[in-house]
């Protein structure tokens, strides 16, 4: 990445000890026919100044909403935010007015959601895209903004840039969308990255190829991101520190060097014996294919004391006793 790349989208906020986000308390339910839903209840994170924090947890346990909740695009007249704090570089984005939210969105926090496709728009072309953001956030010119466009396409590596700028959408496979969507993000030089599981839809070489992608742009940048994630690969891989939340409560948070070796919270156990393994632990045993059944992890081992086993950790009778399914 060249020096001039680097002015174009620097995003540092060295020689400040304010977090860029803070959230503090947060708490969000959604008004269903069924009833009140507490997606989000009284979570506290952290991601420090051109840092990288992963938010873990299975689906439906809230990290999404969290994080939508920060540009306020939790998206329903059901949803209401009960109470807390979003504080980005020391100021509560929940008091803020939807129009200064919208000068917030992609000037100062970017985006990059899951699904490439549905996230850009299949009727204009992508260096037109890129343009518009460009135009919205700066006082520049058409011709000033489409160089900044080009400068983002090639910050994110992707080929043939200056033609791909007269491309839609359709024409490019899933990993140059996503090259396309985190360009985008990065174009008005963001403090923080929101990463919405933005490796969902990809196969597992693409997924690494955007992966040490959003490293580089932390390492070169300096732009903060909080990672949101299922894959204790992705938070091995590129995460300084992670918090698990689990049914909308955060259960444990850590570096990611205390998380991965010891953690101690059942449930991110749990999450850490899910991870599939290619080779054994010392006195481990492969499960004989007759035995391979479907491990289901037990409610009531999240209170216990006990430390949650993996599946190849069971004999058969052991299995069945715990009501393990085939």
């Amino acid at each position: 990445m060249s020096t001039t790349d680097q002015q174009t989208l620097s995003a540092t906020d060295e020689g400040t000890d304010v977090p860029v986000l803070d959230i503090q308390d947060l708490s969000i339910e959604f008004h269903t026919d069924g009833g009140i839903v507490h997606a989000v209840d009284g979570v506290n994170l952290t991601v420090q100044v051109g840092g990288i924090l992963g938010l873990v947890g299975e689906s439906g346990s809230g990290k999404s909403v969290t994080a939508l909740s920060i540009l306020g695009l939790i998206g329903s007249n059901r949803a209401k935010i009960t109470s807390g704090k979003i504080l980005f570089r020391g100021e509560d984005l929940l008091t803020k007015t939807e129009s200064q939210m919208r000068s917030l969105r992609g000037s100062q926090i970017g985006l990059v959601s899951q699904n490439a496709l549905s996230a850009l728009d299949p009727s204009f072309r992508i260096g037109d895209q890129l343009v518009e953001v460009i135009q919205l956030h700066q006082k520049v010119d058409k011709t000033r903004a489409r160089k900044i466009a080009l400068e983002a396409l090639e910050i994110v590596a992707l080929p043939e840039a200056k033609r791909r700028m007269r491309a839609y959408p359709h024409e490019l496979s899933g990993g140059q969308r996503q090259r396309v969507v985190i360009a985008i993000a990065l174009a008005c030089r963001p403090a923080l990255l929101l990463a919405d599981e933005p490796t969902t839809a990809l196969d597992a070489t693409v997924q690494k190829q955007i992966i040490d992608l959003l490293v580089e742009i932390n390492k070169e940048l300096g732009t903060a991101i909080l990672m949101v994630t299922h894959d204790f690969g992705v938070v091995a891989h590129m995460c300084q520190n992670v918090t698990v939340m689990r049914k909308g409560r955060v259960v444990e948070s850590g570096t990611t060097a205390q998380i991965l070796t010891a953690p101690e919270h059942p449930y991110t156990q749990g999450l850490m014996n899910a991870v599939p393994r290619l080779q054994l632990s010392a006195g481990e045993r492969a499960i004989p294919r007759s035995q391979r059944r479907l491990f289901e992890f037990r409610e009531q081992s999240l209170t216990s004391a006990e430390p949650v086993l993996h599946p190849s950790e069971l004999g058969s009778t052991e299995l069945e006793s715990n009501n393990v399914a085939v």
